[in-house]
C-alpha cells in the first residue's frame, strides 16, 4: 500500500482519476473522482450536482469548444449502486445494469476515447452497498499500447474491502505527447481521515496548474446515507 497523497503529488498529470475504498474506521464506503486539464477547453469546467450524482458543466459557456469528451455525468446512482466514471460511459453502465446486465457486460459496447494519438482510457468504478455489506469493482478500457485496432479490457473486483484501504486508477501514468496510458492493476492506497480531511488532502496533493475539479463521497455502509463534497478551481 502506498500513500495516496504522495502518489498524487508525484504525478503532474494523472489526467482523470478514481479512488474507491473504505474509511479508516470501517464505517464508510469512500470514493473520489477528479479531473485535470491542459487545454483551455478542458480547464473551463466545474462539477455541479445533478440528482444523486454530478455533471460536468462549462464554467464560461461562451468559451466552450468541443463538448463531446468533456461534458458528461461522472457519477450516477442506481438503487444500491453508485457508478463513477471518466466519461459518458456512466450512462452506458446505468442503462445496461438497469436492463439486467452486469457492470462488465454493460461496457462491452464501449472502447477507449477517440482522441488519437492519446486514445485516453475509459476508467469506471461501481460501488455496491446493501444490507450492511460493501463491495466494489473497477474497469479500464484502453488501446493496445497506443494501437487503436485493439481494445484491452480489464475488470477488477474487491469483496469486503479492508478499512483504511482503497484502489486508485487514473488515465495517464504521467505527462507527455502522446499521453502514456495507465498500466497495471489499480494502485493500493491508504484511505484516512473524515470526509473533509480526505477531500482537503486529495485537492491539495493535485498539481496546482492542472487540477480542475474534485468530487468526494462517503457512504454510510450501515444505512446507505451519504455525504458529498465538491471542489472547483473555477469559482
Amino acid at each position: 500500500m502506498v500513500s495516496l497523497q504522495q502518489e498524487l503529488a508525484s504525478n503532474s498529470y494523472p489526467g482523470r482519476g478514481i479512488v474507491i475504498g473504505k474509511s479508516g474506521d470501517g464505517k464508510y464506503a469512500v470514493t473520489a473522482y477528479f479531473i485535470m486539464g491542459r487545454s483551455s477547453n478542458s480547464r473551463n469546467r466545474v462539477f455541479v450536482t445533478e440528482g444523486e450524482g454530478i455533471r460536468t458543466q462549462a464554467f464560461d459557456p461562451s468559451k466552450l469548444e468541443d463538448p463531446s469528451l468533456i461534458i458528461y455525468a461522472p457519477v450516477r446512482v442506481l438503487g444500491y449502486d453508485t457508478i463513477v466514471t471518466n466519461g459518458d460511459q456512466t450512462d452506458t453502465i446505468y442503462d445496461g445494469m438497469a436492463s439486467g446486465e452486469t457492470f462488465e457486460q454493460s461496457l462491452r459496447c464501449r472502447e477507449f476515447e477517440p482522441d488519437g494519438p492519446n486514445y485516453t482510457p475509459r476508467i469506471s468504478g461501481l460501488m455496491h452497498i446493501e444490507g450492511g455489506k460493501y463491495d466494489y469493482a473497477m474497469s479500464i478500457l484502453k488501446s493496445n499500447d497506443g494501437d487503436p485496432d485493439c481494445c484491452n479490457r480489464y475488470t477488477f473486483t474487491y469483496d469486503n474491502p479492508k478499512a483504511g484501504e482503497g484502489r486508485f486508477i487514473h488515465t495517464y501514468i504521467g505527462d507527455g505527447n502522446p499521453l502514456p496510458s495507465f498500466a497495471g492493476e489499480p494502485t493500493k492506497v491508504d484511505i484516512s481521515g473524515d470526509i473533509d480531511a480526505f477531500t482537503e488532502m486529495v485537492w491539495n496533493a493535485l498539481n496546482e496548474d492542472n487540477k480542475v475539479s474534485l468530487f468526494v463521497r462517503f457512504i454510510d455502509i450501515a444505512t446507505g446515507k451519504y455525504e458529498t463534497r465538491i471542489v472547483n478551481k473555477n469559482k
